[in-house]
């Protein structure tokens, strides 16, 4: 993987071979002629790794060393010098030096020491990568607002237990990181199975779930054990509930109570013990209402509900989410990940992200396949999101004259209603999920106010 490495020396001809070298290797080379230079080079682009002469006019090696750990540049550094003593040796050591090398060199010396420099490098990077990571969250979730603290909370509470949950949310708030978490804070020592019941067609949904026997249908041309049985002492994560066929509803309602099986094809019942975890976008209780959800299997699932905030109701979270992903798609890409401007972060705080985090996600992506400089400026997001205003107070615009509270409400509501279609682009569904209402009250809302 080629790295960008900064070349000290004032001496010409020493540069050049270095960069000759370093070029051979792969890497991309910059000089500087003293250390002066160098913090200049520095101020403009980050280095993965910095070779560097001790004696030069105006800022030597080790002032150099001392200039970048007090800047808080936690960059390799090796010294190469023709004018070695131990004292010398042991100052650039505690200064943070990480090789030291006496003129003249095998260039061979200088390539494995170059080597080894940038790889412990990587390892100091990965290892300041996962301690900020433990400090951000929880498990695999990131943020600290009350809103997420709540959240953990609820998991830890409820994971010890083997009742069913009901994790609630729109689509890309983190529904199977919940189930994946209840999972492993429940000290279940089977597997987590997870299951979208919307992503498999209904005529092969049982056969998944509870198996079947050789020949139990066309194309069944062994045994094979379904997902229950899979999971037995673990959990089962059944994402997109909704979706699931109301015929197939009626046997997952008995597996639930009775915590047993039948494979396709056979009448030998295998009991298990199955922790279950059902997700959906979709409002339960308007599933049962259309039809989508039997209500008999609500309540057998629904023993916990756990509803998982969107994205808008933990901004305080975003500019963290924002780093987090732009950093893991800029290692991914071998690159230094660029800075969100202050602008870009108000930016990403105002957005309504009908998307949620997998949206967040998706757009910190291409600013790490994009970028290509130090900065991300409100000019690299998409339109609807610069575009973005922040939320006015409610009380801004009331008059104080006439303060009777429904007309004030009717008209906040109205305004919330059409900023809403404003931002899905007239999609009846997709506003309804931003307001955190049903699409059946979203109609009868448009219908009274005329809109």
């Amino acid at each position: 993987m080629s790295r960008r490495i900064l070349v000290v020396d004032d001496e010409d001809k020493m540069r050049r071979l270095l960069e000759m070298a370093l070029l051979a290797m792969g890497h991309e080379v910059v000089q500087a002629g003293d250390g002066e230079a160098a913090l200049a080079r520095f101020a403009e682009t980050p280095f993965d790794l910095v070779l560097t002469d001790l004696r030069m006019p105006r800022l030597d090696g080790l002032g150099l060393l001392r200039a970048l750990r007090e800047r808080g540049a936690d960059v390799p550094v090796v010294v190469l010098t023709a004018y070695g003593t131990v004292e010398s040796a042991v100052d650039a050591m505690k200064l943070g030096a990480v090789d030291y090398i006496i003129r003249p060199f095998e260039m061979a010396t200088v390539e494995l020491a170059v080597s080894r420099a940038l790889s412990l490098g990587q390892v100091k990077r990965e290892n300041s990568y996962l301690r900020d990571e433990a400090a951000r969250g929880w498990g695999e979730f990131i943020g600290q607002s009350q809103t997420m603290v709540d959240l953990y909370r609820l998991i830890r509470q409820v994971a010890p237990a083997k009742s069913s949950v009901l994790v609630t949310g729109e689509t890309g708030t983190g529904k199977e990181l919940v189930a994946r978490a209840l999972h492993q804070e429940s000290g279940r020592g089977g597997l987590f199975v997870p299951v979208n019941c919307a992503a498999i067609p209904a005529d092969l949904l049982e056969s998944e779930m509870f198996g079947h026997r050789k020949g139990a249908f066309t194309g069944a041309d062994r045994d094979r054990m379904g997902r229950f049985e899979v999971a037995n002492g673990g959990t089962l994560f059944l994402d997109e509930i909704t979706e699931m066929p109301m015929a197939l509803q009626g046997k997952l309602l008995r597996v639930l109570q009775e915590s047993v099986v039948e494979r396709l094809g056979t009448h030998a019942p295998v009991t298990v013990d199955v922790r279950v975890v059902a997700a959906s976008n979709r409002d339960p209780l308007q599933a049962v209402a259309d039809g989508r959800l039997r209500q008999d299997l609500y309540y057998r699932l629904n023993v916990v509900q756990i509803e998982v905030p969107p994205l808008r109701a933990r901004r305080e979270d975003i500019p963290v989410l924002a780093e987090h992903f732009l950093d893991k798609y800029s290692r991914e890409l071998g690159k230094h990940a660029p800075r969100l401007t202050a602008e870009t972060v108000d930016k990403l705080v105002a957005y309504a992200w009908p998307g949620n985090i997998r949206e967040l996600e998706n757009m910190m992506e291409r600013a790490a396949v994009l970028g290509s400089g130090p900065e991300v400026t409100p000019s690299q997001l998409p339109g609807e999101v610069v575009g973005a205003a922040p939320a006015a107070s409610p009380a801004a615009d009331i008059d104080p004259h006439n303060l009777a509270l429904q007309p004030q409400v009717d008209a906040l509501e109205k305004r919330l209603i059409e900023a809403a279609l404003r931002q899905s682009g007239d999609n009846k569904s997709a506003a309804a999920r931003l307001l955190e209402i049903s699409e059946r009250s979203l109609w009868y809302k448009i219908k009274k106010f005329e809109l």
